[in-house]
């Protein structure tokens, strides 16, 4: 089959229909590869040394060698099941090859007399060694050993490595690979050029040690994951000047205005947390850029107080505030929550939704339209074409990483006028850790309450495994006949969904209880909550009309009034799935329960945890496991026993799954991190972000270019 030569533009033609899409798609393209640079950076895995021919009689058992000998037979062995054997010699000693998967024409194509290269583990059969499906091919007559290591690269299906190993070659001879670097800064960094860098990568001479080569070690690897860093902070800092460029309405504060009376009318004080966040917000709201600034705390910690003392100085300053939220759930209780702070205050607040009815809905975009609705709250239909402002200021999007780029630009573009641009702030209940906050979020100004309003009861947390249902099923009896409001948790809706934690199309988090990866060798069962609702009612027999059931296929009104009913108290018991992880606040609700806890991450897990331990009573979290566990679930439900920190958490987390889970869709858009790696690189990731600010000064050129190498000029996803 001929190579087809990988096409320099990271440009394709629109095929005429889906069919010819299919019909036209490379093998390169199956596995994102478009650009030469694509190509030169999908590095191998690890690789085979195929430069030195073994004889058979030198071989080592349990040692991967490349021989080549001659075919003396081969014959299809009918046992139990069909096996191909190819007995071959080199000289006076023979080896034996056996295949158990294979297809009919290999007995012909192995036939008596071929010359063959094999490579594979030798290992002690009944008549000397053997190999077991080693791979092995026809040798042409006088053909030459390779001169270096053979690489193995990343594959998907039917895609050989013998079309990536020559695709790779030829891009690697096409590409333009001129140093943009300063030398100073490769010289001080003790790092090759990136032409030297590729070309030890993609075929080392045999000579050279593996290990660090397949640790990623090397300074050839240390230099590429370097250039990748360095390219996102350069487009993480140009972005930052850019924004500089714009500009945003100034928002003064006003003595005696809106701020002040509602810092008057809170029924409770400021921490010094949110004071601190609160002061950073206001000088941001006050200037003629605008604000791109992320709120980040712990779950519990007061964010929403800070973001309604913003809204309040945009108001205050005659503009209007949206807030964005990505649930119903967690949208009704931001409404409940500013509207009666901000409404007695004379501010008039607007409520969006999509599953309200055509007359309401009307009725409240025509509020936001003409302004009387200072604040408008709600879900994603905030963005929708039919809304509009009169004079939007302020942008609020609260849990930032489930929304997806576009969305988040669709908010800022609805106050967009006068070639001003609103002031933007994002809110996060998933605390980021520093090395993650530097490498994603270094475009953003961050401020962070790190500790929770005094009055809040430590979650106590406990973990059971499944075999102790029975006696955890008890103690959520007893609390209910006592009056006391329980959680009980689910993966699932119903028993038929599938594996670990189906789609409740739209519900959130169960992303992350598909990702969790609690179970070895098998999917155990996941406890669907249809099936643990109609379980805890036959327990709680008379009682059992104060077991509420909470999921997000239910209609939007239905999921609000069972809130409403847990909330005053009508409920006591409430199954639920994920969608009750963020913006529910129950404060009476004392334990909480979570089956197959070992399928959600860590940051999920805190998140559903956070919902109790609101109020003053102390709380309790049980965390039911199936076995078999996983050495990364072990360690996921050991850290939440041991420890209530969301900061501490989000850093077990990283060091856990990496960074995918804590950016949500941040990164649409944009490549992640393919070789870098952020558990790992921090000290490349430091050198990256001081060489980054130097290159803008004082080479802007070669950061424009080592920009486009990497990115392609693709920079929207760090304009939200």
């Amino acid at each position: 089959m001929p190579v087809a030569a990988p096409s320099p533009s990271r440009k394709r033609a629109a095929p005429a229909g889906a069919g010819a899409q299919a019909a036209s798609t490379s093998p390169g393209e199956r596995l994102g590869l478009r650009s030469d640079w694509d190509f030169a950076l999908h590095l191998p895995l690890h690789y085979v040394d195929e430069t030195r021919i073994t004889p058979i009689s030198q071989l080592r058992e349990g040692r991967i060698a490349v021989v080549q000998a001659r075919v003396v037979q081969a014959e299809l062995m009918a046992a139990r099941r069909r096996v191909l054997r190819v007995t071959v010699e080199d000289g006076d000693a023979r080896l034996e090859l056996r295949f158990f998967h294979f297809y009919p024409n290999w007995a012909r194509q192995y036939a008596p007399g071929k010359e063959l290269r094999i490579r594979g583990e030798p290992r002690r059969g009944l008549f000397g060694f053997e190999m077991v499906h080693p791979v092995c091919r026809v040798a042409a007559p006088g053909e030459a050993l390779p001169q270096s290591l053979t690489p193995i690269y990343p594959a998907g299906a039917g895609i050989s490595q013998a079309w990536l190993r020559k695709a790779v070659a030829a891009a690697l001879r096409r590409l333009d690979a001129r140093e943009w670097l300063p030398p100073e800064l490769l010289e001080r960094l003790r790092l090759p050029s990136i032409a030297q860098a590729l070309q030890l990568l993609h075929a080392p001479p045999p000579e050279l040690p593996l290990e660090p080569l397949e640790q990623r070690s090397h300074p050839a690897w240390r230099r590429v994951k370097f250039d990748e860093l360095l390219a996102q902070q350069l487009a993480q800092q140009m972005a930052r000047s850019r924004r500089a460029e714009q500009r945003a309405w100034p928002m003064p504060e006003r003595g005696g205005g809106l701020v002040q009376r509602l810092l008057q009318a809170l029924p409770f004080a400021l921490t010094a947390d949110q004071a601190a966040c609160v002061g950073e917000i206001a000088l941001d709201l006050q200037r003629e850029q605008p604000m791109h600034r992320l709120l980040q705390g712990d779950v519990g910690c007061g964010k929403t107080v800070v973001a309604a003392l913003a809204a309040a100085q945009a108001i205050d300053n005659g503009f209007q505030c949206a807030l964005m939220a990505p649930t119903d759930i967690l949208a009704a209780q931001h409404l409940q929550r500013l509207a009666g702070w901000l409404q007695p205050l004379g501010v008039g607040v607007a409520w969006l939704s999509g599953a309200q009815r055509k007359r309401e809905r009307e009725a409240e975009l025509a509020r936001a339209a003409s302004g009387e609705a200072a604040l408008v709250i709600g879900t994603h239909a905030v963005i929708q074409d039919k809304v509009q402002f009169a004079r939007l200021g302020l942008a609020l999007v609260d849990e930032q990483h489930r929304f997806g780029v576009a969305q988040r630009l669709s908010l800022r573009a609805k106050g967009a006028g006068e070639q001003r641009q609103p002031h933007l702030l994002m809110m996060t209940a998933t605390p980021i850790p520093r090395t993650l906050a530097m490498a994603v979020f270094g475009d953003l100004d961050i401020s962070t309450i790190a500790h929770s309003p005094p009055g809040r009861q430590p979650v106590r947390t406990r973990v059971f495994s499944d075999q102790r249902r029975e006696a955890v099923q008890q103690r959520v009896r007893e609390l209910v006949l006592e009056g006391r409001q329980v959680y009980w948790v689910c993966p699932l809706i119903e028993p038929s969904e599938p594996g670990e934690g189906g789609s409740e199309g739209g519900e959130p988090g169960q992303a992350a209880a598909r990702a969790g990866g609690g179970a070895r060798g098998g999917q155990p069962e996941l406890r669907a909550a249809l099936e643990a609702h109609a379980e805890l009612q036959a327990l709680l027999g008379e009682q059992a009309g104060c077991v509420g059931l909470l999921h997000g296929r239910m209609p939007s009104a239905q999921k609000a009034q069972v809130m409403e009913d847990f909330a005053a108290g009508r409920l006591r018991l409430l199954v639920a799935t994920t969608v009750i992880e963020v913006g529910v606040d129950v404060p009476s609700a004392s334990l909480m329960v979570i089956e197959h806890a070992e399928r959600f991450g860590l940051s999920q897990l805190h998140q559903l945890r956070g919902r109790v331990g609101r109020g003053s009573q102390a709380a309790q979290c049980l965390l039911l496991f199936s076995e078999p566990l996983s050495q990364t679930a072990r360690a996921r439900l050991q850290a939440m026993h041991e420890t209530s920190d969301g900061f501490v958490l989000a850093q077990k987390d990283l060091e856990l799954r990496g960074p995918g889970e804590l950016l949500g869709q941040r990164q649409s858009g944009l490549q992640g991190l393919r070789h870098a790696d952020l558990r790992e690189d921090e000290d490349l990731l430091e050198l990256a972000r001081e060489a980054a600010a130097s290159l803008l000064r004082e080479h802007p050129l070669a950061a424009r270019e080592h920009l486009r190498r990497w990115l392609g000029g693709g920079m929207d996803w760090l304009a939200a």
